[in-house]
């Protein structure tokens, strides 16, 4: 890492530090809870863009549906670490819902056989009455032993629950979850021309979070999933136990604010540790053969195919990694939510503003990504605060009953999307290549 990148991940941590300390008049108006909150919002945006840039920085593949993979991730906390209904498994629902999906999946598996071994007409009409008669069958299984699970105690269960293992094993079960769709969707998306695949993914992403928000019997749809379990202490817990009240009076701190501040401290170390390992591991990839034979790919496909270079399947397997890296980060961040809310998946915040932290941050440079998650997130979440702060004083002057005014203030909502517009256009003109560029 040469000087220029030490002064800058440097400038990004000074603005945490500024965000959270007291000392200098507290200049950003915050603490170090906002600041702390920060730092893991950070460090979840920079595994994120992370897996984005594994996909376009090393391969050139435009993945427009980052929201449903990282929507994926965050079912596993769900299926994974939540009770089970046990209600609902003894009842007769569970078991037919299973069967029915038992079913969907062997009339696709007797769809496939059939496109594969027949041939001309056969194989239309064949797959014609196999497609139309197992929807037809499916849905009579499934629909009713649907109604089944959702029907019971909507207001705090109508779905299957899970299997109560322990939550940290949920994030590479996110990350499985993630690359398994990566791979059903790749096989039939990643032969598309570029423009062709963005919009097959972005489609296909909207449909996984429609599919989240609807199906109750999965995880409750927007009727959301609380009390997810979590892998640090609850607040409560530390403000109930005499030794930490303790502890918080030996620094002479508020037991309230030193439960936040510790839990949150907790998170940042795991999510650290994360971090440090995907990046580890995403630089000695990027150095090996194989880094250099995806970047080969990348800016030449057809060189590298006549090299005998297996494109379509190099472009699968970096999909499915670089989908895997953000079903994880989605389950890591419905853990630290302890709250499963599929509402909250919007294109903007988990596929615009990722792909503004790779292209801020440096395309096809890890470091790059990372610091452009930090310094993104930052702003992103104080842009929020700072927005309608200086429009209520560009617009001191102005009359109280102005119409211009009035509008203008009303608008405060929209400036976090100005201001990362601006940057990003800056950071276009004065470094198109990031703020740290690939080598």
């Amino acid at each position: 890492m040469n000087t220029r990148n030490i002064v800058l991940f440097a400038g990004m941590a000074l603005l945490i530090v500024l965000e959270g300390s007291t000392t200098f008049g507290g200049i950003f108006g915050g603490s170090w809870n906002t600041a702390l909150f920060i730092v893991n919002f950070g460090l979840l945006s920079a595994i994120m863009s992370l897996g984005v840039n594994m996909q376009w920085g090393y391969a050139g593949l435009f993945n427009v549906g980052v929201v449903g993979f990282i929507a994926l991730g965050g079912l596993a906390p769900v299926l994974i670490a939540t009770p089970p209904v046990t209600e609902v498994w003894t009842a007769s629902g569970a078991g037919r819902l299973i069967f029915a999906l038992i079913v969907g999946a062997g009339v696709i598996a007797l769809a496939i056989v059939l496109n594969n071994r027949l041939r001309g007409r056969a194989r239309l009409l064949a797959l014609c009455v196999t497609l139309i008669g197992g929807f037809f069958l499916y849905r009579a299984l499934f629909d009713p032993a649907a109604e089944v699970v959702e029907a019971f105690n909507p207001a705090t269960n109508s779905n299957l629950g899970g299997l109560g293992l322990p939550v940290l094993l949920s994030w590479p079960v996110g990350a499985a979850l993630a690359a398994g769709a990566a791979w059903l969707i790749g096989k039939t998306a990643l032969g598309l021309r570029s423009d062709y695949l963005a919009i097959a993914t972005l489609g296909i992403g909207e449909i996984i979070v429609a599919v989240l928000k609807n199906e109750d019997w999965l995880a409750r749809g927007v009727k959301n999933v609380i009390g997810i379990p979590r892998p640090v202490p609850y607040e409560v817990d530390l403000q109930n136990s005499p030794g930490f009240v303790d502890f918080a009076a030996n620094f002479g701190a508020d037991p309230v604010v030193a439960s936040t501040i510790v839990v949150k401290l907790l998170y940042a170390a795991l999510f650290l540790v994360v971090l440090l390992v995907l990046t580890m591991a995403t630089e000695l990839a990027l150095k090996s053969p194989w880094g250099r034979m995806m970047r080969a790919i990348r800016d030449n496909e057809v060189a590298a195919e006549a090299m005998g270079k297996n494109v379509t399947g190099r472009h699968l397997q970096i999909f499915m990694l670089g989908s895997a890296v953000c079903g994880f980060a989605g389950a890591m961040m419905v853990t630290m939510d302890s709250l499963h809310n599929p509402g909250t998946y919007s294109p903007l915040r988990f596929t615009f503003l990722i792909w503004v932290m790779v292209i801020v941050g440096g395309s096809g440079n890890n470091w790059g990504a990372i610091l452009g998650g930090f310094l993104i997130s930052f702003l992103w979440l104080k842009v929020e605060a700072w927005g309608p702060a200086a429009l209520d004083y560009l617009t001191s002057g102005m009359d109280p009953t102005s119409p211009l005014r009035t509008h203008l203030q009303d608008s405060a909502a929209h400036m976090r999307l100005i201001a990362l517009g601006l940057v990003l256009l800056l950071v276009l003109r004065f470094s198109p290549r990031g703020l740290i560029p690939e080598k």
